[in-house]
């Protein structure tokens, strides 16, 4: 398997972090027709470094697409999206890729784990890509399992894990690469009370050390627990809560 080399000093992904992990300047996204849909209407939206946000709204309010926008997996058509201080829309889409997978980790409803891979081959899989040396992979994906409380799992096949075990590896592996964002959909759908309440928990410890977490979800009680909160109604973005961070349309 072809090994992806680092980003050098003189590449666009690589350098300092801005003090603003996200920060959108007219980004909207307006899929074409006939007839065109505006999925996302454009908006400004501040995320500093440390922050915890909640994205919430219906289904079909334009959640996914915010995702796709925020993720790099879809680039906007009007406005600027400035990831850690990088101008996105100037990227190749190489660059993008790279940018996505040092400054990103994902977190899914869905675990995406190899069922027949244990705990510490799940986590060392994203590292794989990453630029990160062979020698070095196994340490970092155990220092990740032990963030999320998992350090006695490491050998466990997720088939042998509780859901709330899968989503902790899950965000292991998100955490493996060291990112700038934490980006999780829905991470608590497939969990019952108890297990989400750990995940939630995990977390808001997470962000309590520092990360930067974005948390898109539709349950309330997932919202409560970020420290301000954003709702997208009908591809319109929205502030429901008052904070000292603005956000406008």
């Amino acid at each position: 398997m072809t090994e992806r080399p680092s980003a050098g000093p003189g590449s666009p992904v690589a350098g300092p972090a801005s003090e603003q992990v996200i920060e959108f300047r007219g980004v909207g996204l307006t899929y074409p027709g006939p007839p065109p849909v505006a999925a996302l209407r454009p908006c400004d939206l501040t995320v500093a470094r440390g922050d915890f946000v909640a994205v919430v709204g219906p289904s079909g309010s334009g959640k996914s697409t915010f995702l796709n926008i925020a993720g790099l997996l879809d680039a906007p058509t009007a406005g600027t999206y400035l990831l850690d201080g990088i101008d996105t829309g100037a990227l190749r889409d190489a660059h993008r890729t790279a940018l996505r997978g040092r400054r990103i980790g994902f977190v899914f409803q869905s675990f995406h784990l190899l069922p027949q891979r244990s705990a510490l081959e799940n986590v060392t899989i994203a590292l794989v890509y990453n630029g990160v040396p062979r020698r070095e992979r196994a340490a970092r994906a155990r220092e990740a399992l032990e963030q999320v409380g998992l350090g006695h799992r490491v050998d466990a096949l997720p088939t042998r894990m509780s859901g709330g075990e899968r989503q902790r590896v899950a965000i292991a592996r998100a955490l493996v690469t060291r990112p700038s964002l934490l980006l999780c959909d829905e991470p608590t759908g497939n969990l019952d009370t108890a297990n989400a309440d750990s995940v939630l928990a995990l977390l808001e410890s997470l962000h309590a050390d520092g990360m930067t977490v974005l948390v898109i979800t539709h349950d309330p009680l997932v919202a409560a627990r970020a420290a301000r909160t954003v709702t997208i109604r009908d591809g319109v973005l929205s502030t429901t809560r008052p904070t000292a961070y603005e956000v406008t349309v």
